[in-house]
């Protein structure tokens, strides 16, 4: 390297001093800044570290122009916030383990990172460590035979001080975030090492117990079973009150492998062991060299990755970072411990702190329906899977910020209506209720008749926190009550001002049209909007009870003609067109019986041929098949990812031609 980069480091605790102390031997770094959240902590470690700046906010450290690089070292739900500020502002990433508090907010921290172009690392020192590179060379060899038990503990007793860090609940405290994380880490490594791979597993399942502190509302104590591919299953011990013997052991069988200092090899360089054990043969020592001190060897790392924009296996790539966090989330749902900064009251704004508002220079298009008076994005955001507040709150912001403001939801979604309710929160919380279109569906089988819909339409009303919502739709037809009684009530929940537009989901033509002539006829308002499936693929059979496609050209030229909306539902089938979907993999049994057909396997072949025509990814094709007819669509997307949404998102500039249209729509039967 022409120059050393210039670090700076956000907070001045006991891990920000060890990093600082060590990067002076660093061969690729040097410490520029400290910031802290006031000016006599940041000076006095600047003093410490013979430091030029030391700043008295995180933010004023961000902003210094001489900072290419910031090594975050704030408690836990910190993390989040500055490491999506640091990427804004253009800076390279080194965040202290735990990135986050669960995995939708490393997911953001990592699309903050890939969006404005920057290295981001989990800062787990031990991965960048030669002794691991040795141990995965080991594993790789099947030295001990087919791995059996990974047992990995990391644990403590910090001694009992509520207000501390290590058992704050507003500070993330407890074992499994802080040192439990590396056990995880350890076990999912061993695990994909195990079979072969330059990668970590991921777990089939995770089953824990915990010691939760009735004062703390923490772990302090935790242990937690795992089961991996391959048969290999995993010991996970953790505690910050509670001593233990802090190593890995890795049964095999031929033999097993002790590592006595897995954490921290060697803090200051020399030489660490791992101790190997084959059947019938005497322990042998294997030595593991250190270029350096621990600390220096992860700065070093991210230097040497800076261009990849992320670390190399087994330092801590991207992948492995969310697939860490999801195996703590489940170590944490199976012993009943949600952070309090994870619940609803409490996520007030997005992770970056900021107001909530739309970004300039989005892509997202826009189209009306008849008597309402905001514009509707043509990409709406279905709200029938999110029930976990950190998940919804990402998902949302992100779709906010890109433009988006309709929100499709439904009485009977999640159960309890645990999805309006996230809904509700969110949009209380962020202050955009006035700003977004709610989509609510009611009416559905067995509760479709007049005198429900009104039931259901209050609870979901206070469910929502709000007095009204945008759009109404009947989630099902009842054929036996005639039309005019379902617009006869609708009617008179919107003069009510409980709804602004009404509209009907997975009905058929004959009884829509002739809805809208009964109110018609007595002076009343139809339906504004239907919402039916639509798709490039042909719907096999329904995923529910009541559901109506209208793929078909017949339905093709009804919209057409009646330029009647249509919220279009599984309008990427259910991601048959996101690689999921393959001929001899019949794994996923719901895509099998509603999908799969020689018509669709060859709509998909035509999709990923003009994909790679137009540079894009098939699903792109798929929604802009949706958004490129002549009628007005607004599909309904369900992304679980931000990526997933990015890829939504992407197929709004993709433009079909009608001979593209009419080559995608090609029938083969």
């Amino acid at each position: 390297m022409a120059s050393k980069i210039n670090w700076g480091i956000i907070g001045t605790g006991a891990i920000a001093r060890a990093f600082a102390s060590h990067l002076k031997l660093s061969e690729t770094g040097q410490l520029a800044a400290v910031g802290s959240r006031n000016r006599q902590t940041a000076e006095h470690f600047a003093r410490q570290f013979d430091l030029q700046k030391a700043h008295p906010s995180y933010q004023d450290l961000i902003d210094d122009p001489g900072v290419q690089a910031v090594y975050i070292s704030t408690p836990h739900p910190m993390h989040a916030q500055w490491a999506i500020r640091c990427a804004e502002a253009g800076k390279h990433i080194l965040c202290e383990k735990p990135i986050a508090l669960n995995q939708y907010d490393a997911m953001a921290i990592i699309e903050a990172a890939r969006e404005n172009d920057v290295f981001m690392m989990e800062a787990f020192m031990y991965r960048c460590h030669p002794q691991t590179l040795k141990l995965i060379e080991l594993l790789h060899q099947n030295i001990i035979g087919e791995v059996r038990l990974v047992c990995a503990t990391f644990s403590f007793n910090a001694g009992f001080h509520p207000e501390s860090r290590l058992l704050n609940q507003a500070l993330g405290g407890g074992g499994i975030l802080d040192v439990g994380c590396y056990c995880a880490s350890m076990a999912r490594l061993v695990a994909g090492a195990a079979q072969g791979m330059n990668a970590s597993a991921e777990p089939i399942e995770v089953k824990g117990q915990a010691l939760i502190g009735s004062v703390t509302r923490v772990d302090e104590v935790a242990v937690a079973a795992a089961l991996f591919p391959g048969g290999i299953l995993a010991q996970l011990a953790t505690g910050v009150l509670c001593n233990q013997d802090n190593c890995v052991r890795i049964y095999g069988s031929e033999g097993h492998i002790h590592i006595p200092n897995p954490w921290v090899p060697t803090r200051d360089g020399g030489t660490s062991h791992i101790i190997l054990c084959r059947d019938d043969e005497p322990l042998r020592e294997i030595p593991v060299e250190s270029p350096g001190p621990i600390y220096a060897i992860e700065a070093d790392t991210v230097a040497a990755c800076l261009d990849n924009r992320q670390a190399i296996f087994p330092a801590m790539t991207w992948d492995d970072t969310l697939g860490n966090m999801r195996m703590l989330d489940a170590w944490r749902a199976s012993i009943g411990l949600v952070y309090d900064d994870e619940m609803p009251a409490a996520r007030i704004h997005p992770l970056h702190g900021r107001p909530l508002k739309a970004r300039s220079g989005n892509n997202m298009i826009y189209g009306k329906l008849p008597g309402l008076d905001k514009s509707v994005s043509r990409l709406v955001m279905g709200v029938d899977h999110q029930t976990f507040m950190p998940h919804a709150s990402v998902m949302f912001d992100a779709y906010y910020e890109h433009g988006g403001n309709c929100f499709d939801t439904a009485w009977i979604y999640g159960g309890n209506g645990a999805c309006e309710k996230i809904l509700g929160h969110w949009s209380h919380n962020r202050g955009v209720r006035d700003s977004i279109i709610i989509l609510e569906k009611g009416g559905h089988t067995p509760w479709c008749n007049p005198s429900d819909i009104r039931c259901h339409l209050e609870e979901s009303l206070n469910r929502l926190q709000t007095d009204y919502v945008d759009i109404y739709m009947m989630h099902r037809d009842n054929p036996g009550i005639p039309v005019g009684e379902f617009i006869d009530i609708l009617n008179r929940l919107q003069h009510e001002g409980i709804i602004r537009v009404f509209g009907a989901s997975n009905w058929t033509r004959e009884r829509f049209a002739e809805a809208n002539d009964y109110a018609r006829v007595n002076g009343l308002n139809g339906f504004a909007a239907l919402s039916n499936n639509f798709s490039l693929a042909r719907m096999i059979m329904p995923p529910w009870d009541g559901c109506l496609s209208s793929s078909g050209p017949d339905w093709r030229n009804w919209l057409t003609e009646t330029q009647t909306p249509l919220f279009a539902w599984s309008s990427q089938a259910r991601g048959f067109f996101s690689g999921i979907a393959l001929p001899d993999d019949r794994s996923n049994s719901e895509l099998v019986r509603c999908w799969y057909s020689d018509d669709n396997f060859k709509r998909l072949e035509r999709a990923v041929m003009l994909a790679k025509q137009l540079s894009v990814l098939p699903i792109n094709i798929a929604l802009a098949y949706v958004l490129s007819h002549p009628f007005p669509a607004f599909p309904l997307i369900g992304p679980r990812t931000i990526p997933e949404f990015k890829a939504c998102l992407a197929a709004l500039d993709v433009q079909l031609s009608e001979q593209q249209m009419a080559w995608l729509d090609l029938r083969t039967d």
